[in-house]
């Protein structure tokens, strides 16, 4: 859990210390640790030519595992940590929307594409599985056609798929370091 109170000049310092502090954590019953995973999201990203704000989203969508009062395993014990939220509202103070929205709807996301498309379904680890039904399962109708009217919702998807895909084992990718600088040219500057 994140204890330290971060302000602009130091966030980006925060953030490298959770990934060197908790980057080893075991990613929720997956292949891959946090780090890896997070990682796997981001790099994947950058080689779809996707633009900063999508990146730097993917690389920081599961950081509320650590800015939560919850740790992340009480998903494992069928509790639900809403770390989407703690991690969003954590990042809010720094980050613009571009990045804090599709954090904090990359877990709607997996609900909404659940309803929509009949095949996604299928793309989706047993751990996502897992947590898909402590997360409140596919979305109803009325639930799908609100998401779809998100002025974000092409990235929030783009994070989602990324999230999906950011689970193999053995993947090498480029460290935090190299993501630091593009995270320190978007800290807003009254964070």
């Amino acid at each position: 859990m994140i204890t330290q109170t971060a302000n602009a000049e130091g966030i980006v310092g925060l953030i490298e210390d959770i990934f060197a502090l908790h980057g080893a954590d075991s990613y929720l019953g997956e292949e891959v640790t946090m780090a890896e995973h997070m990682l796997q999201a981001a790099h994947l990203a950058e080689q779809q030519g996707e633009s900063e704000s999508v990146i730097l989203a993917a690389l920081l969508h599961d950081v509320g595992h650590y800015a939560n009062a919850l740790p992340p395993e009480v998903l494992m014990n069928g509790q639900d940590n809403r770390h989407q939220v703690s991690g969003a509202d954590w990042l809010a103070r720094f980050f613009p929307a571009e990045i804090v929205e599709p954090v904090r709807q990359h877990v709607a996301a997996k609900r909404y594409l659940v309803a929509v498309e009949p095949s996604y379904r299928a793309c989706l680890s047993q751990a996502s599985l897992d947590s898909l039904a402590l997360q409140g399962g596919a979305m109803t109708e009325e639930e799908a056609q609100a998401f779809a009217q998100l002025p974000q919702l092409e990235a929030v998807i783009k994070v989602r798929r990324l999230d999906d895909a950011a689970k193999v084992a053995g993947m090498q990718t480029p460290d935090f370091a190299h993501y630091k600088p593009m995270l320190q040219r978007w800290v807003l500057a009254a964070g």
